[in-house]
């Protein structure tokens, strides 16, 4: 069991891309805390801790979550799934593949919760059009402006899956 001491830490266990993960964390701690802190998964992006970027983005249960406004405690008993779950035996997912091929990553903070919201939105919808890729990515924020090739990438992505 990973562990935060303190005097009102509670005891969580958290499927966390497919594993059950012991923490012993304060109940104030957000979901991108527990994740970053204690199960050393630093690929969930903390750069708002606010809401207002999406660069947090994970997915619970398969639907796409800012992990920074989520308390941890609120996760336990579901799937939670970050960038670090997405690739396979070393091969990347077909998200991660179209976001390599079409250029969508500039300085890389917010591609980890673009690559997520993305993933949540061609599981529920394979067929993703253009208009479709838009609205899943329009609370994640690419403060370099690679919004073109995101879209495209995540269009790309669902055009393989079709």
């Amino acid at each position: 069991m990973t562990s935060l001491r303190g005097p009102n830490a509670v005891d969580l266990t958290l499927n966390v891309n497919g594993h059950d993960r012991s923490v012993h964390v304060p109940p104030r701690f957000s979901l991108l805390d527990t994740l970053r802190g204690p199960l050393g998964l630093t690929g969930t992006k903390l750069v708002c801790d606010e809401g207002d970027c999406g660069a947090c983005t994970v997915l619970i249960d398969d639907r796409p979550v800012y992990s920074c406004l989520t308390l941890a405690i609120a996760a336990e008993g579901r799937r939670v799934e970050t960038i670090e779950g997405l690739s396979q035996d070393g091969t990347l997912h077909p998200v991660q593949e179209a976001f390599v091929e079409h250029d969508a990553y500039q300085c890389g903070f917010c591609t980890p919760g673009q690559v997520m919201s993305v993933v949540s939105l061609l599981r529920a919808k394979p067929d993703a059009r253009e208009d479709d890729v838009r609205r899943a990515v329009s609370g994640n924020l690419c403060r370099c402006g690679a919004y073109p090739n995101i879209v495209a990438a995540g269009v790309a992505a669902a055009k393989k899956k079709r």
